[in-house]
């Protein structure tokens, strides 16, 4: 079997926003330390995405167990407390609705002014209320439906060549990105063990238009691409694959260069 490592960690601590690279991460079935545990919604807790606001990608967030600080081009840093996130407020995603937090009307108003439009912070809370659809005994965060997502660098060289010049990998938000594998071999896995940690292989991840938006400008490809390409040789019932969805079934730590071992 080849040597497949880990090449990438990132997290993404606000929903949407511009991917943090991380040299090493504690984990667990909530995924990634801090990763999408705060969200932008509109004033109804309907989530706010880069597919529909792909200014979202320029946004930078980082998080701590008692705050986050948002910054964007533009903006003046903010920094908000978990402590002032005290109001209840009911989240949207994927037409799921679940509890959540707000409160913090500097959070409200940043994000207002950085979008053009009304918008929340929104607050996962110490424990997640809101539950994997397939897997209802787990929680998950603000991440679209799993919590981890694996993406192989040998993949993407195939789509690559498809769409005739390089696509960055932050197109697809992964939060572990792995090489030394042949391509699409993470298709067929089941269970996979990283360090100490083993993860379920849930599903392949369905793409969208999000990944024609180009994570340093914030603008959407006029070409379509890569999904268009992507969609000549990926496309299946289910929807246009790249990626797996990932839970792990313990606590750890994850590290850049740590090999990974198919179990299953």
């Amino acid at each position: 079997m080849s040597d497949i490592r880990i090449t990438g960690l990132y997290r993404y601590p606000l929903k949407s926003c511009h991917g943090e690279a991380l040299s090493e991460v504690p984990v667990d079935p909530l995924g990634l330390a801090f990763d999408r545990r705060w969200m932008a919604a509109d004033p109804h807790g309907r989530m706010i995405t880069g597919r529909d606001e792909p200014r979202l990608v320029l946004l930078r967030a980082a998080a701590a167990a008692d705050h986050v600080q948002l910054s964007a081009p533009g903006m003046d840093a903010l920094r908000v407390a978990c402590a002032a996130m005290q109001d209840a407020s009911l989240a949207w995603i994927h037409g799921t609705d679940f509890s959540a937090w707000a409160g913090s009307a500097e959070g409200d108003a940043w994000l207002s002014c950085f979008l053009g439009r009304p918008a929340r912070l929104l607050y996962i809370g110490e424990q997640s209320t809101r539950r994997i659809k397939r897997r209802p005994e787990l929680p998950v965060a603000f991440a679209d439906s799993y919590p981890i997502l694996l993406t192989s660098s040998d993949s993407l060289a195939v789509l690559d060549a498809q769409v005739g010049r390089p696509m960055a990998m932050a197109r697809f938000r992964p939060n572990i990105v792995i090489s030394g594998g042949a391509a699409f071999a993470e298709d067929g896995w089941r269970r996979i063990a990283i360090g100490d940690v083993v993860f379920s292989v849930e599903k392949p991840c369905e793409r969208c238009v999000f990944t024609t938006v180009d994570p340093d400008s914030g603008e959407k490809s006029l070409d379509q691409e890569p999904l268009r390409s992507l969609a000549k040789f990926r496309k299946t019932p289910a929807g246009v694959l790249f990626g797996m969805n990932l839970i792990a079934e313990n606590a750890g730590y994850l590290s850049l260069d740590m090999p990974l071992r198919v179990l299953d």
